[in-house]
C-alpha cells in the first residue's frame, strides 16, 4: 500500500467518493477522502499525495467553481507541488480555462467514463514525475558552492595564470598528477572560467564504468536496446551538452570501447546505443589520470591516437609536497569549512602543530590534508589544535620517511634547514634539547635560527 500513488478524492458527494475509491483501488492507486477543500488542506498537511481529484462545486445549485478555485489559487502559493485533475458535473468552459490557469492539469466531466479518468491520472502522474526526476537533474548538474582558496606557492600560481589563458578555448584538456592532487576542483575551476559555464559539469569515473555498461553510460540508450532496456536513458555526453564533460580516471577505459570514444572526439557525432539517428556533440572535454600514460601507450593498453585527441593541452598538477607554502594555508581553510560543516567554534594551528604538518609527505595529497583536518576537528577538545592531537593522526613512519629524504637531492643550505626544523619539530621547540640532537652548542643553534629566521614562528 505504501507503495501504491495516494489519490486524494476532494468531493462533498459520499458516493462519489466510494464508487471511485472502489475503482482506484483496483487499479492499484490508494485512495484518501475529503469532503471539502478545508479538509483537503488539513490532509495535505499530514499525508503526501502524489495526484488530487478535484470537485469544484461543493454548494446546493451553485456552479461557479468558486470555492474549487479558492482551493486551487492556495494550492499554487502553498509549499506542495502536486498534480490536480478538476471535475464538475456541469459543463462549463470558462471553469476548466480557470482551473487550467491555476495550476490544475487536467479536467474531466462527470460521469466519466473510468477508462478516460485512469487515462488522465496516468498522464498526470508521469508527468509529475518527470518534472521531479528533472527538478532533481537540475540541482545535481549545479555546481557546488565552493569555498575559495587563494594559491601561495609558485608552481600553482603559475599553473592557474596557464589555466585562466586557456580555459576560455574548447581545446580538449588533459591533468595529470598524482591521486589526491585536486584534479576534479581543477577541472571545475576550468570549466566556470569558460564559454561553457553557463552549461551542465558533468563528471563520470572512467574506472567504475562496467565494459558491458560503457556505451550505454557513456552514448546513452533507447528503450529495448538490451535485455534490461526498460526505458530510454539519456548518456554522459547528452547530459553535458552545451557544457563540460569530464572524464576522470580516463587511463582505466578499457581498451576495447577506447575506439568508441576516439571516434566521438575525432567527428564530434555519436548514436545512443539502439539507435540509428546520429547526434552531434557540443561539449568540451576535460579528462585526468594518475597513470604514465606513455607506459601504457608502450605497453599496448592506451591508444596513441585518442591520447592525441585528449591532451590537445595537458597540465600537470603539483603535488601537495611540491606546494609546502599552502600547507598550512589549506590545512586553515579546511578547518574553517568543517568548523563550518560541524558546527564547532573556531579553531586554529599551534605553531608546533604547523610544524608536524609541513615535515609530513603527504603521499596522499590535498585529499588526505582535507581528511585529516577533518578528523582534527571532530576530535579536538579545545579551540587549538596542537601538536599531541596530530600525533595521533599523522603516521609517525611518514615523519620518519621525510627526516630521511635522500640529502643528495637537496643543497647543503637546505638540508640544514630541514634538520634544525625537524630537531624543533620533535623537541616541540625545546632549544637545548633540539641543539643536542643536532650534536651543536645552544649559541650555534642560535645562531642558524637567527640565520633561518622563517624557521621560528
Amino acid at each position: 500500500m505504501l507503495n501504491k500513488p495516494r489519490i486524494l478524492i476532494v468531493d462533498d458527494r459520499r458516493d462519489i467518493y466510494l464508487s471511485t475509491s472502489f475503482w482506484l483501488e483496483d487499479n492499484d492507486y490508494y485512495p484518501l477522502e475529503a469532503n471539502s477543500p478545508e479538509q483537503a488542506r488539513e490532509i495535505l498537511k499530514q499525508h503526501s499525495i502524489d495526484l488530487i481529484l478535484l470537485d469544484m462545486n461543493y454548494s446546493r445549485d451553485i456552479t461557479s467553481g468558486e470555492e474549487g478555485i479558492a482551493f486551487l489559487s492556495w494550492l499554487s502559493k502553498s509549499e506542495f507541488n502536486i498534480p490536480v485533475v478538476a471535475m464538475t458535473a456541469w459543463s462549463n468552459v470558462d471553469l476548466a480555462v480557470k482551473a487550467m490557469q491555476l495550476g490544475a492539469g487536467d479536467f474531466i466531466e462527470k460521469p466519466w467514463e473510468n477508462q478516460r479518468l485512469l487515462q488522465i491520472i496516468k498522464h498526470q502522474l508521469a508527468l509529475s514525475n518527470l518534472q521531479d526526476q528533472n527538478q532533481k537533474l537540475q540541482q545535481r548538474l549545479e555546481p557546488v558552492a565552493q569555498q575559495d582558496y587563494v594559491w601561495r606557492s609558485s608552481c600553482m600560481l603559475q599553473l592557474m595564470k596557464q589555466i585562466s589563458n586557456v580555459a576560455g578555448t574548447d581545446v580538449n584538456i588533459l591533468l595529470t598528477g598524482e591521486n589526491g592532487t585536486g584534479k576534479s576542483l581543477l577541472a571545475e575551476k576550468i570549466h566556470s572560467l569558460s564559454q561553457y559555464h553557463s552549461g551542465p559539469f558533468i563528471s563520470v569515473n572512467m574506472g567504475a564504468i562496467a565494459e558491458s555498461l560503457f556505451e550505454s553510460e557513456i552514448f546513452g540508450h533507447k528503450k529495448g536496446a538490451f535485455t534490461d532496456a526498460k526505458s530510454n536513458r539519456i548518456g554522459r555526453i547528452g547530459l553535458a551538452n552545451n557544457g563540460t564533460l569530464f572524464l576522470d580516471e580516463i587511463a582505466n577505459i578499457p581498451l576495447s570501447q577506447q575506439a568508441k570514444l576516439l571516434r566521438v572526439l575525432e567527428s564530434g557525432q555519436y548514436e545512443m546505443l539502439g539507435s540509428s539517428h546520429t547526434q552531434q556533440m557540443n561539449t568540451r572535454i576535460i579528462s585526468a589520470t594518475n597513470a604514465n600514460l606513455n607506459k601504457q601507450i608502450n605497453n599496448d593498453e592506451f591508444r596513441e591516437d585518442l591520447f592525441y585527441r585528449l591532451n590537445s593541452l595537458e597540465f600537470r598538477v603539483p603535488s601537495l609536497r611540491e606546494r609546502e607554502q599552502d600547507i598550512v594555508p589549506l590545512a586553515e581553510h579546511f578547518i574553517r569549512i568543517y568548523t563550518d560543516k560541524y558546527q564547532r567554534p573556531p579553531i586554529t594551528l599551534s605553531s608546533q602543530a604547523q610544524d608536524i604538518l609541513c615535515v609530513y609527505d603527504w603521499p596522499g595529497n590535498i585529499r588526505e590534508l582535507s581528511h585529516l583536518m577533518e578528523r582534527a576537528v571532530l576530535l579536538s577538545q579545545s579551540t587549538e589544535i596542537s601538536s599531541q592531537d596530530l600525533s595521533m593522526l599523522v603516521p609517525r613512519s611518514k615523519e620518519s620517511e621525510k627526516a630521511n629524504e635522500t640529502m643528495t637531492m637537496m643543497t647543503l643550505e637546505q638540508a640544514e634547514r630541514k634538520l634544525i626544523k625537524q630537531a624543533l619539530v620533535t623537541t616541540e621547540n625545546n632549544i637545548t634539547q633540539a641543539a643536542k640532537l643536532l650534536g651543536l652548542t645552544k649559541s650555534s643553534l642560535y645562531r642558524r635560527l637567527e640565520k633561518y629566521d622563517e624557521i621560528q614562528r
